[in-house]
């Protein structure tokens, strides 16, 4: 009896003691799917391959078209130099933290610039490989690591006197069967990226057609009645000393003062802001010393860290003007004579504005336009 009990409790123990082993079940679950996730993923990388392989070209060949309502004179130069070019072109200007190197001899056949924008992981360099001049470029552009380039051939035709046919045939480098995905959206993204850069271009050479007109038009001899838009102008107040070059040499060195720190310290490209202006008191050119202000006017207010730099606003107003060309201790006569003209009508003034057309260089003539606003 005693050992019956005893086999019935070591049947007990045993029973009691098997069960199934859960970690065990787990594990061959998870393998199980893992196996059939990883032959869904082979399978679909399978049907990718096999896509790209015959139905994707390893490189692409396209060619895009623009017409542009400039003459090929004023287009060309647009991209046979390359520091023209990257101002204009969105593939460079669109990042304002893409820093750009250039390397002589800066325009056509064999010119070159690297670029480099750390933040969206974007570099390569650009080489000009031919130029025949206002008729063909062939460029090569090799980004990041890749030793084969994107060939881009550009041709111009003039369509007219006024007008300029810009035809753009690219080829891509060959790519590996798993990247020729990109093949896929490459001419749409060339083609988005070259009408914004048209636009910038567009834009670019209006600026300078129009102050080329605006030159060519000048007439000298005549004292003209102007209204004169408002302006915001940045610059520095200057005192300085009078004797002989003294006053040129001085209005020089501010002059490059206030570009540099426009151009460099606020990023500004010369077709984002007007000519540079000096403003005065137009009886001081007698003093031994003169006050002056000069400055470039600018679109809009903006923050600026540096001291010595302020914002003035010219009011909207009519104005006397006069153009001047030579050296710049003659222009008093020009002066007096809008001064002359205020006294006979009988009318007020306020500072004397003197316009550079051309930056000041010391030991060449200036081209200015001399303003003189008037109220009563």
């Amino acid at each position: 009896m005693l050992n019956k009990l005893r086999r019935i409790q070591l049947y007990q123990t045993k029973s009691n003691n098997f069960k199934p082993n859960s970690l065990g079940i787990s594990y061959f679950c998870a393998m199980r799917w893992f196996r059939f996730a990883a032959l869904i993923v082979l399978f679909l990388l399978g049907i990718y391959w096999v896509s790209m392989y015959y139905f994707v070209d390893e490189s692409k060949s396209f060619t895009v078209e623009k017409e542009i309502n400039y003459p090929i004179e004023k287009v060309f130069p647009q991209f046979n130099n390359l520091q023209n070019f990257a101002r204009w072109n969105n593939y460079f200007a669109e990042s304002k933290t893409m820093a750009v190197d250039f390397y002589s001899p800066y325009e056509g056949k064999g010119s070159a610039l690297s670029f480099d924008d750390k933040k969206n992981d974007v570099n390569g360099e650009m080489f000009i490989r031919y130029e025949n001049p206002n008729k063909t470029l062939k460029y090569q552009l090799f980004e990041g690591k890749k030793n084969n380039p994107t060939n881009i051939d550009i041709k111009f035709v003039p369509v007219s006197a006024t007008k300029t046919k810009i035809i753009w045939y690219v080829h891509t480098p060959k790519k590996s069967v798993m990247k020729r995905a990109v093949n896929l959206w490459t001419e749409d993204d060339f083609a988005e990226n070259l009408d914004k850069s048209m636009v910038n271009l567009r834009n670019l050479l209006g600026n300078k057609v129009e102050k080329d007109q605006f030159l060519t038009d000048i007439k000298y001899d005549s004292l003209m009645v102007e209204k004169q838009e408002g302006q915001l102008i940045l610059g520095i107040n200057v005192t300085t000393s009078n004797k002989k070059d003294a006053l040129f040499k001085n209005i020089i060195l501010n002059h490059n003062k206030v570009y540099n720190f426009v151009t460099n310290d606020l990023d500004k490209r010369d077709d984002e802001f007007g000519f540079p202006m000096l403003m005065t008191n137009p009886n001081n050119f007698k003093d031994k010393e003169v006050s002056y202000f000069i400055g470039i006017p600018l679109s809009k207010r903006i923050g600026v860290a540096d001291n010595s730099f302020s914002f003035r606003t010219i009011n909207e107003s009519e104005a006397y003007v006069m153009y001047f060309k030579g050296n710049y201790a003659n222009r008093v006569k020009t002066i007096q004579q809008l001064m002359l003209k205020a006294k006979r009508d009988s009318m007020r003034n306020g500072e004397i504005q003197q316009v550079f057309l051309e930056a000041p260089e010391e030991g060449k003539d200036v081209l200015m336009k001399m303003s003189l606003p008037v109220f009563r």
